[in-house]
């Protein structure tokens, strides 16, 4: 580990915006993950362009956390700068135009949405995460996904310099977005919605909200769908179908409620994680002939 990550961002951050060999199990939905090198907690976006520029400068590896909620961290770790984004939280509505910085929980802009009494993000109310990694990821449920809402991105690239992506240049597809490739820091997002009566979005919203916590596994700890879904399979039913529910490795384990969810049963570790990912993608190949790819991001020092 370089000792000195923390004293090159001290400049610019307050000694309670800055921890070393912070736990990534404490930031993850998983609750797994060995420690980052040093954990920077920016308040402000003019903090975050800061940030980048100088781990530019300094060739500090950078990785940025919103909810950890799509994350699986290697049992080692984080080398380098963990940039976490919660304590972004600015909303500002102009007319049907809702802008969020990037960690304000996906469900919290859902609900302020409902509040404004503006539809279109009723299938997000119940995702968990941060709407920059909503963003990030190009999240979605029950027939809705970012992509099809966002209409703008500011974004801080590693000189530290701010750009403003339209929607017809970001290139979004299932479960991707430029911004896994560009290396860029999502600042906000600019959301499109639409006026709408606020008990109709209401009922909808519990409507998908309970149909969540019938089928799947909300009180066990996950990174929720683990698979990216294939070309014409349903991952939860092959699974069910080769009698995976409740198989485990430790204490990793695939969910007894909803099988394409696998979840931390008490102590998993990462490596118990990623044997029961490997072991279901090579089970689900041999029965179907079926090439499984994981949604969940996997990050750290192998």
């Amino acid at each position: 580990m370089n000792n000195d990550y923390a004293s090159i961002f001290s400049g610019i951050l307050r000694e309670n915006q800055i921890k070393t060999n912070e736990p990534m199990k404490r930031h993850t939905t998983f609750g797994i993950g060995g420690p980052a090198d040093c954990f920077l907690m920016p308040e402000t976006t003019e903090e975050v362009c800061l940030i980048t520029k100088l781990a530019h400068k300094h060739a500090v590896p950078l990785f940025v956390l919103g909810g950890g909620a799509n994350l699986l961290v290697r049992d080692k770790g984080i080398r380098g700068a963990v940039v976490f984004t919660g304590r972004l939280h600015r909303m500002e509505r102009k007319e049907n135009l809702l802008t969020v910085a990037s960690g304000v929980p996906t469900a919290a802009a859902a609900r302020k949405a409902l509040e404004y009494g503006l539809s279109g993000m009723e299938f997000a109310s119940g995702i968990p995460g941060s709407i920059g990694g909503a963003a990030y990821m190009n999240a979605g449920a029950y027939g809705g996904e970012m992509a099809k809402i966002i209409v703008s991105a500011t974004t801080c690239d590693a000189k530290g310099d701010i750009i403003v992506h339209s929607i017809k240049d970001m290139g979004y597809g299932y479960r991707h977005s430029p911004f896994m490739q560009n290396g860029e820091v999502i600042l906000d997002i600019t959301l499109s919605l639409k006026p709408g009566n606020q008990k109709d979005i209401e009922a909808l919203m519990k409507d998908l909200n309970q149909r969540r916590a019938t089928k799947q596994p909300l009180e066990k700890r996950s990174a929720g769908s683990t698979f990216k879904r294939p070309d014409g399979h349903f991952v939860g039913q092959m699974l069910e179908e080769l009698g995976l529910k409740g198989f485990s490795v430790g204490d990793a384990q695939v969910s007894e409620k909803h099988a394409g969810f696998l979840i931390n049963n008490g102590r998993a570790s990462c490596e118990d994680m990623l044997s029961l990912i490997h072991q279901v993608q090579q089970k689900v190949k041999e029965a179907y002939g079926v090439d499984l790819h994981t949604e969940v991001q996997i990050v750290g020092e192998e």
